[in-house]
């Protein structure tokens, strides 16, 4: 059996259009984590809420996109939404994919951050005469971020991985560049192979970015 030449010239040729894919990989799962955070935060602080209604929705939201396939919902944004609403091109449509999936588990993260700020301190928070926004922005939020923040940074890396997915809809981002690129060279292992560095370097970085910050919200609270 033939031994397998590797043409690190292929790899070479890529670069520059992998590099292109994995800054929109980077920028779209960056979007996709901010807005993802405003709106996870917004249905924690519902769900925590005395309004039945707001805490049932929030929850039925949840459960609908913990629980299904990201790439059903990614199809189902930009394929069936055209059909009863309006059509939305490929970056739109991964971006609010990718936000609204990620926004369902950081709701948890958060739900779960905010149960975890001790009963005392929104007791102090009320007999200082605060607002239950005043309070929620300045004492119960600020404490509950911290604490969330492990599982955040979790969220989001897993986030910038998942965001390949948008590659089935023609978002051109790393993965699809990839495919691209594989199908018209057949040199699959050396793209695919470059890819993965491109994938690892993404996600070592940012995991080591996170963990700087966590450190250092670690010692303001020490």
């Amino acid at each position: 059996m033939k031994a397998y030449e590797f043409h690190f010239v292929e790899v070479w040729k890529a670069l520059p259009y992998l590099t292109e894919g994995a800054a929109l990989t980077i920028g779209i799962s960056f979007l996709a984590m901010l807005l993802g955070l405003v709106v996870g935060l917004a249905l924690a602080l519902i769900s925590q809420g005395s309004l039945r209604v707001g805490r049932w929705a929030a929850s039925v939201y949840v459960e609908i996109f913990r629980n299904t396939p990201l790439l059903i919902q990614i199809f189902f944004i930009y394929f069936g939404l055209p059909l009863v609403l309006v059509k939305l091109p490929a970056f739109a449509s991964g971006l609010l994919a990718l936000t609204l999936y990620s926004a369902a588990y950081n709701a948890e993260v958060f739900r779960a951050g905010l149960e975890a700020v001790p009963r005392g301190q929104r007791e102090a928070a009320r007999s200082t005469g605060l607002t239950a926004w005043q309070e929620a922005r300045h004492v119960i939020v600020p404490q509950a971020v911290r604490i969330s923040f492990p599982a955040l940074g979790n969220n989001l890396v897993s986030l910038v991985k998942n965001s390949s997915l948008v590659s089935a809809i023609g978002m051109v981002e790393l993965m699809f560049v990839a495919n691209d690129i594989s199908f018209n060279n057949f040199r699959s292992f050396e793209v695919y192979g470059a890819a993965v560095v491109y994938y690892m370097i993404i996600v070592l970085v940012l995991s080591r970015g996170l963990a700087l910050v966590e450190h250092r919200l670690q010692k303001a609270l020490a």
